[in-house]
């Protein structure tokens, strides 16, 4: 007698809930059924995602989990169980392409409430409900864009409120309570009267004041508030979507500004002072110089911050008539970092020739090793061989536990899996992935990157390239002025 068929459940809820059953009563009816047609849905091929349209397979981590997994050359379930089409997909086109893709490894999709007869007429009733499954989503977004306009057009908030408002009976109110207003009031105040971003954000994160999301502020947070017009009493809305304003489209043709309920916490005088000087900042600093990013150096992209892990990047100060080129942390630029790495490139520069020469001389390296490449033939995932086995046991355990299969066959293919999981746990103990590093001829080749980067005839791009076919990543510890250099390993 046949194991029992092993098969998955995949649960969708998603924002509009008026038509849905909730998780668990999804997954009870999906294993009745599923019971009824001799499988069992064991919890770790339950794959949930919830608060998700399934307009898109984008963000939902679990779906793609789910057909990763029914991808596999020996994959553990032969049937998708869902509630509902609807919850697989509300986008035709990419329901048939999944069903598709997923028929191609012997995988099929059911409903449980919404039986297909078989045959040609059944695939037509199937496509028949994906094609309403989404024009219910198409027209669904038509009208909640709709109701988003008209309240807006009313002045009514639409999304959840900025900064320094709380939210009551649907309304936005100053946070008078919590001090947050006055946190606005003081950052455009100081903006006004010529405190750079860098410098508010640092001095208010100081004082323990955090974004909504708990983060310390950064300059991108005090950008964000002194363009919001929800402080002069305004709500902003993109017509074209959320992302064009959080990308740092303010303004624009497809920004739409019209007068709110809720009161202002700044006064317009206040708004237009911090908006000049906004303007006469962008006039004469360019966020993105084509000159500025031509400019390289040989330790781009390498050198780390000791406090936040965040990447030292160029900086230039003055020092009498010429310049020197420094590099500091970028979320210290930001004010998200409160220690200070700034460092001259000459200085770091030389510091690391100086660290690699003394490592290649004591031949201590910190190399990080190789992670094995997936598409290697070679390395072979004896985990994941062991876990399938493992969960052919447990199937034979329950099919003989439902009195599927007998005694003996039981016996029989317990012995079986067990000696294909003793012979895969052998093998995997035999093999070892890691080599022995010869730490003469690694020293060798950093002896000629070393060489090669000291030229003066060799560009900044180049010497760069070669420093990375050798070091991970070099952490700067401003402290005590010392490099903890990261090897590769090759």
């Amino acid at each position: 007698m046949e194991l029992l068929k092993i098969g998955c459940a995949y649960i969708r809820v998603s924002d509009e809930r008026q038509d849905e059953y909730s998780p668990d009563s999804q997954l009870k009816k999906i294993r009745e059924y599923a019971s009824k047609e001799g499988y069992i849905i064991p919890d770790e091929y339950v794959f949930y995602d919830d608060g998700i349209s399934g307009r898109n397979v984008k963000k939902r981590d679990d779906f793609n989990r789910m057909i990763a997994t029914a991808k596999e050359k020996s994959h553990p379930f032969e049937t998708i169980f869902v509630w509902k089409f609807s919850r697989f997909a509300r986008n035709q086109e990419q329901a048939i392409l999944y069903k598709n893709l997923l028929r191609k490894n012997d995988v099929s999709v059911v409903s449980v409430s919404e039986p297909i007869p078989e045959g040609h007429f059944g695939t037509l009733i199937e496509r028949i409900i994906e094609w309403m499954d989404e024009f219910y989503s198409i027209n669904l977004g038509v009208e909640v864009s709709r109701g988003m306009e008209e309240k807006v057009s009313r002045g009514e908030p639409i999304c959840a409120p900025p900064f320094g408002y709380r939210m009551e009976d649907k309304r936005w109110f100053p946070d008078e309570e919590n001090g947050k207003a006055d946190i606005v009031r003081e950052v455009f105040q100081r903006f006004a009267d010529g405190e750079g971003m860098r410098s508010i954000a640092k001095r208010i994160g100081e004082r323990g004041v955090r974004t909504k999301r708990g983060c310390i502020p950064d300059n991108r947070f005090i950008e964000y508030m002194l363009n919001n017009p929800a402080y002069i009493g305004k709500i902003r809305r993109s017509t074209t979507g959320s992302k064009a304003i959080a990308k740092g489209y303010y303004n624009g043709n497809d920004v739409s500004i019209v007068d709110g309920l809720h009161d202002p916490i700044i006064s317009m005088d206040l708004w237009n002072k911090c908006q000049e000087r906004i303007k006469q900042i962008k006039s004469i600093y360019s966020k993105y110089s084509k000159q500025e990013q031509s400019i390289d150096f040989m330790l781009k992209g390498l050198v780390r911050c000791s406090a936040c892990g965040g990447t030292l990047t160029m900086a230039s100060v003055a020092s009498g008539k010429t310049k020197v080129r420094t590099l500091q942390c970028c979320n210290y630029a930001r004010a998200s970092c409160l220690v200070s790495h700034s460092v001259t490139i000459p200085k770091i520069v030389n510091a690391l020739i100086d660290g690699l020469e003394q490592v290649i001389e004591t031949k201590q390296f910190t190399i990080t090793p190789k992670a094995p490449k997936k598409h290697d033939k070679a390395t072979v995932d004896y985990d994941k061989l062991i876990a399938i086995e493992e969960r052919k046991l447990e199937r034979a355990k329950q099919a003989f536990l439902a009195e599927i299969d007998t005694l003996e066959q039981y016996a029989k293919n317990k012995e079986e899996i067990t000696e294909r999981i003793k012979g895969l746990i052998a093998k995997k103990n035999e093999e070892d992935p890691r080599t022995e590093i010869d730490l003469d001829a690694y020293a060798k080749k950093v002896s000629e990157i070393v060489e090669f980067i000291k030229r003066t005839d060799v560009t900044e791009k180049a010497k760069n390239e070669a420093l990375r076919t050798i070091i991970e990543k070099v952490v700067y510890e401003k402290a005590n002025g010392n490099l903890a250099i990261s090897f590769r390993e090759f």
